[in-house]
This record gives C-alpha cells, sequence and structure tokens, in this order.
C-alpha cells in the first residue's frame, strides 16, 4: 500500500489524511503552524472567545460521515446545535427578517416582512434543490479539470441547463424577486465563495436552500471544537502527525512525486504518493515550481479577503441573533469597491456573529463576543485602527451602538491573513468563482507529477467547511484508482 505525506493539516489535509488512513495508507500528516485546523481557529482572551475563521457549519452530514471511519460521530464529539433564527438579516431602510430552521416558518418570515413575497422565495430555493440535486453528483463528484469532465457526469442536457451557469447570481435574484431587498439577500451567497454576485453564476442559489435544509449549525465550544474531533480521528486512524514541520519541497524524480522536504532541518519524509493542502500559488511558486499551473491558478483570480475587529463587550444587546447581517445601501458600489476598485467599501455590509447568544460560555457573565467582518479586497492595504472605528461608527448608525461598552479590541488585516495562512493577498477562499469558466480554472485536483493531489480552497471544489472536505474525498477516491 503506497505511504502518503500530506502537506498542511488545514480542514482539507485532515479529512485526506483520514480517509486514506482509514483505506489501509501509512499517513504522515506535516503542519508548520503548533495547532491543526489552519483557518478554522479561534481567538482567547480574558474569558472571550472568537471564532477567527469559519463560524457557520453547514452540511454537517459530510463531516457525520467522515468521522465514522474512525468510528466517532459530529453528535457525540462536538455537540451540534441547529440555530434558530439561523440569521438576522437588517437593510439600510431600517426593515429586517430572519431565516428560521423551518422551510415553513422562514416562508412565512419573507413574506411577513415583504407581503406577496413567499412564493418567489420558495420558487428560489427549489431551484436551489435542483442545482444541488445535479451538481452533487456533476461537479462534486470528481475532479474538474476540464469541461469534459462535467459533461461526462450529465445524465441528459437538461443537467447543464438545472446547474444555472449562464446568469449571474444577482441576474437570478432580480428576475425571481421584485423587492430589491430580497434581491439584496439572495445576491449575498456569493460572499459564501468569496465572490460578487454580478459575476459569479448563479449555480450559487443552491447554498441558501442547503442552509435551510440541511441547518445552519454551531458546535458547542466553537467550531474549534471539529478541528480537534477530526484530529482525535486521524490519531485513531494512526495518521502521524508532525506540527512545527514547515515543508519547502516536494520531491519528485522522472515524473512522480518521493516525498517532502521539512524546511528547519532538512528532513526528507519518503512518500509515494503527497497531498497538498497548502495554496496552489505557494504550492507551484515555492514547493515544486510550475508556471504553466501558476498562470491557471492566477487566470481564476483571488477571492476577497475580509476585515475583522473582534470587540469584547459588556452588557446585553436587544434582538441580537447568533448571525447577523446589516447589509449595505448600494450593495453594486460595494462589489465594485471590492472587485474593480480594489478599495476596502465605504458603505460595506456588515457580518456580525456574537456565539454567547447561544454558548454563554463564549463570554464573561453579562458580556458579548462581537465578530465582526466585512468584505474587501485580497492584498488591500488597510489603517486598521482607522477602519475599525469606521465600522463601528457604522455599526452604532445602523442600530447596534456599542460606544461605552467595548473593554477592547484586536483587528485581522488582509496582510495578517496572508501571514498566517500564506494565502495570496489574505484571499479567504483562494480563488474566486467570478466568471462561467472560474470552475475550470481553479487548481485541479491532480498535480503535474504523479503522486501529487491537492485539497483545499485553492482546488476543486472551493473554499469552505463542507467543500474542502468533499475535496478530500475526491482526492481520495483518485488515490484509489490510481494505485490499484
Amino acid at each position: 500500500m503506497p505511504t502518503v505525506a500530506v502537506v498542511g493539516g488545514g480542514i482539507g489535509g485532515l479529512a485526506a489524511a483520514i480517509r486514506l488512513a482509514a483505506a489501509g495508507h501509512e499517513v504522515t500528516l506535516l503542519e508548520r503552524a503548533a495547532t491543526l485546523g489552519g483557518k478554522l481557529s479561534a481567538r482567547t482572551r480574558d474569558g472571550f472567545s472568537f471564532e477567527t475563521g469559519p463560524s457557520l457549519l453547514t452540511l454537517p452530514s459530510v463531516f457525520d460521515d467522515l468521522l465514522a471511519l474512525a468510528g466517532r460521530s459530529l453528535a457525540s464529539a462536538c455537540a451540534p446545535v441547529r440555530l434558530d433564527p439561523a440569521i438576522s438579516y437588517r437593510f439600510a431602510d431600517g426593515s429586517g427578517f430572519a431565516t428560521r430552521a423551518t422551510a415553513e416558518a422562514t416562508v412565512a418570515a419573507v413574506d411577513a416582512f415583504s407581503p406577496g413575497s413567499g412564493p418567489a422565495w420558495q420558487r428560489f430555493a427549489d431551484r436551489g434543490a435542483r442545482v444541488w440535486e445535479v451538481s452533487s453528483r456533476t461537479f462534486f463528484a470528481g475532479p474538474m479539470e476540464s469541461p469534459l469532465d462535467l459533461a461526462r457526469r450529465l445524465h441528459r442536457p437538461s443537467d447543464l441547463v438545472a446547474i444555472d451557469p449562464l446568469p449571474t447570481l444577482a441576474a437570478r435574484a432580480a428576475r425571481t424577486f421584485a423587492d430589491p431587498r430580497l434581491r439584496q439577500w439572495a445576491s449575498r451567497y456569493a460572499t459564501y465563495a468569496g465572490s460578487s454576485p454580478y459575476r459569479a453564476p448563479a449555480t450559487l442559489s443552491c447554498i441558501p436552500w442547503l442552509e435551510q435544509s440541511f441547518g445552519c449549525w454551531y458546535l458547542k465550544g466553537g467550531l474549534g471544537t471539529l478541528a480537534a474531533a477530526l484530529e482525535a480521528a486521524a490519531r485513531d486512524l494512526g495518521v502521524s502527525i508532525r506540527t512545527g514541520a514547515d515543508v519547502s519541497t516536494v520531491l519528485a524524480r522522472a515524473g512522480r512525486v518521493g516525498g517532502v522536504t521539512v524546511a528547519r532541518t532538512g528532513e526528507t519524509v519518503g512518500a509515494d504518493v503527497v497531498v497538498s493542502d497548502v495554496d496552489a500559488t505557494h504550492l507551484y511558486t515555492d514547493l515544486i515550481p510550475n508556471q504553466g499551473r501558476l498562470r491557471r491558478v492566477r487566470r481564476a483570480g483571488l477571492s476577497s479577503s475580509g476585515f475583522v475587529v473582534l470587540a469584547a463587550v459588556d452588557g446585553h444587546t436587544p434582538g441580537l441573533a447568533h448571525h447577523n447581517i446589516s447589509f449595505s445601501a448600494d450593495y453594486r458600489r460595494e462589489f465594485a469597491d471590492i472587485f474593480e476598485r480594489g478599495e476596502p467599501p465605504a458603505d460595506p455590509t456588515i457580518y456580525a456573529c456574537v456565539s454567547a447568544v447561544t454558548d454563554a460560555a463564549q463570554a464573561p457573565p453579562g458580556c458579548e463576543n462581537w465578530f465582526v467582518l466585512v468584505n474587501v479586497p485580497a492584498a488591500a492595504e488597510i489603517d486598521a485602527a482607522a477602519y475599525r472605528d469606521h465600522l463601528l461608527g457604522l455599526m452604532a448608525d445602523r442600530g447596534w451602538d456599542l460606544s461605552g461598552r467595548v473593554r477592547w479590541t484586536e483587528t485581522i488585516t488582509p496582510a495578517d491573513l496572508e501571514a498566517r495562512y500564506r494565502s495570496p493577498g489574505g484571499a479567504i477562499y483562494g480563488s474566486s468563482s467570478n466568471g462561467r469558466r472560474a470552475a475550470f480554472l481553479r487548481a485541479a485536483n491532480r498535480g503535474p507529477v504523479a503522486g501529487l493531489y491537492l485539497v483545499g480552497g485553492s482546488a476543486h471544489p472551493g473554499g469552505g467547511l463542507p467543500l474542502v472536505a468533499l475535496g478530500a474525498r475526491i482526492v481520495a477516491d483518485m488515490v484509489a484508482a490510481d494505485t490499484r
């Protein structure tokens, strides 16, 4: 059975290590940081805990299936809690609604918010269900190195239409909803892929249906418990985990990998298979230079980055949900700022996660832990203190006035994200989904030499917790087919 080296201990790397170890491979996982989980990280200070990466779990069955390979379950390891309300939205005119744990309750909430719009919401959800049904057996079922890979998995020509790749997400929202506020709500799901709704395909319309159908979940103690559960599962399966091991080179000879080199010691870790869970730009620039692959990745363009404010807050904010969205007044201008002008939006949509609403242990008694995120361009140069103050001012204007209640704040900039994760420009999702060809420009799961495979946000099928885990399944299937 071929030996495997996994480079990078993010969720994609952990998931790949689990699947390959469960298949009988001897697996060594090497991570340059002191802990595993990659962007699935947290910050704790003075009794306040913050998710500093993903803060919402969707498609929990993906991780339940993964943990089951080690005889574990998501329920026993992470105590998932389905949120209700799932997400609270407010618009520039002061109006708002919340999505709920059941479709019926959400339709009622939408109809109360915008009379007569409930059926339109249901039509949008039904279309999203069809997109997911086809995508799950085509796009997510295997590698996607060219449009032919997609074509081979289509059952019938109508499947291609069902994926809805031609209109943008914003165009699909405009065709579905008469209320401009609901158009803005539907368009926001492009940000789940770090993209613009005015350029990303309407295929992303499946995301709100996924949230509604499979739930928006919080894990008791924070989403970092998922990384801990995956690490425990990997160890149970015999994966050798080495932290503080920064890989400097993927070794290859005669067109086949032979292992990796550890930077600090110069040690060689031999392997018949190498799975890379680092950004594809870093892989093809530094670890195994390849100009052709690098050009392809760069043509896809970077996803958005983020500017984060962590705020330790005294007191209680009425009407606050676990997940909260405050929309900008001009959505088109906001995304033009990010993807065309390359500047932080002056009037951004603001996401606020306050997990203490659900889990009181996330903040001291009588306090709140505010994780505030806005989308900004990758590589944006930001005066952190000035932009933080600007956002706090906007929040006050929009009804979230934290004046006099903030004990302390910390900020995270695109430069911080780039340094932490070696993601170019601090791009949160690696490559963007902007444009109809974006899915085929993302780094392929198969590398340029035999035995090299890619997982993670910059590789197919993309970024986000469920997708990188699905990418690990694709790679494990590829390894099994290639080593029979």
